[in-house]
């Protein structure tokens, strides 16, 4: 195939770590009826990416070209879209789980899933932010319907998802705890958090009381534990499985609520994130940027698990 219809893409055909990532050739896709044909020019990366390099998680068994991030300009519109044309600057959220693939030169993608970018808002940061303000905005805003003066736990305050949700609950006029190492507690103030809390000296069940909103981001026990720190009719949000029955029961006890979600594509919520970085309310924290080439580097400082804020791939 000659290079002017085909692309670079990353890609893997066995899982493991960021060792198995290969920079490939594919013939560049064309868009069906409803869809953009998207020429990336940055793409974030989110822990849901390694996940799925080393474990298939939801996708199952490679080959795949992962990435659900995008910005980009459009290349082409496909037949029935009527809301962009090519040239116009768009980013969002690639249909979550099913519809990865912004690791590549091009992408294609339902229109509705994307938004005009912010003229404001650079390449990098729009790539930085869909999937964990979608995760965000729907936990507290759809979900736990977070209003002013409210006081709302967010774990994991400095990561991809918590540091968004802490600015997204501070726009909403919250109260924000977060948690994170002391070593980020200068990061979590420069948010906007009222209140940190190192999680690795301090139990946050004794030391937290009377929350109206706890956004888990971590799984495991601390979804069940949480539980414990809300005021009566407060909710617990994960956005990770939690595996243990005892989430719904003991939340029904206490006389709170439970929920586990996926965050899903969706147009609305992706332009609220745009009129809200366009506002100066939303910023990612650019933890670092690698060329596409390099998104194996990308992974293995995903994989260390001491990332603030969001890592990008940036597509020459």
């Amino acid at each position: 195939m000659s290079d002017a219809i085909t692309m670079r893409a990353i890609s893997q055909d066995v899982l493991g770590g960021p060792e198995v990532l290969k920079e490939i050739r594919v013939r560049r896709p064309a868009p069906r009826a409803n869809e953009l044909l998207v020429r990336v020019l940055a793409a974030g990366v989110n822990p849901t990416d390694w996940k799925h390099r080393a474990t298939g998680a939801l996708l199952g068994e490679p080959p795949f070209v992962l990435g659900w991030d995008v910005c980009g300009v459009v290349e082409e519109a496909g037949f029935g879209v009527a809301e962009f044309r090519p040239g116009d600057e768009v980013f969002g959220m690639l249909p979550f789980p099913y519809g990865p693939g912004s690791h590549a030169e091009y992408v294609t993608a339902p229109a509705r899933v994307l938004v005009r970018k912010p003229a404001s808002v650079d390449h990098v940061q729009a790539a930085a932010l869909p999937l964990v303000s979608l995760t965000a905005w729907q936990a507290l805003v759809e979900q736990a319907e977070v209003r002013p003066g409210q006081r709302v736990l967010v774990h994991a305050a400095a990561g991809g998802v918590g540091h968004v949700a802490v600015q997204i609950a501070k726009a909403r006029g919250a109260y924000v705890i977060g948690t994170a190492s002391a070593a980020k507690h200068a990061f979590l103030r420069e948010i906007g958090v009222d209140e940190a809390i190192d999680y690795r000296s301090t139990d946050v069940t004794e030391a937290v009381r009377d929350v109206d909103v706890v956004l888990d981001t971590l799984g495991g026990e601390t979804a069940v534990t949480s539980l414990r720190v809300l005021r009566p009719g407060g909710v617990v949000v994960s956005i990770l499985p939690v595996a243990s029955e005892e989430f719904h029961t003991e939340a029904e006890r206490l006389g709170v609520r439970a929920v586990w979600m996926l965050v899903q594509a969706d147009r609305a919520g992706m332009r609220a994130v745009a009129q809200l970085a366009e506002s100066g309310k939303l910023r990612a924290a650019i933890a670092g940027t690698f060329p596409l080439a390099e998104a194996a580097k990308a992974h293995a400082h995903g994989d260390t698990g001491r990332t603030t804020g969001k890592l990008v791939l940036v597509v020459d």
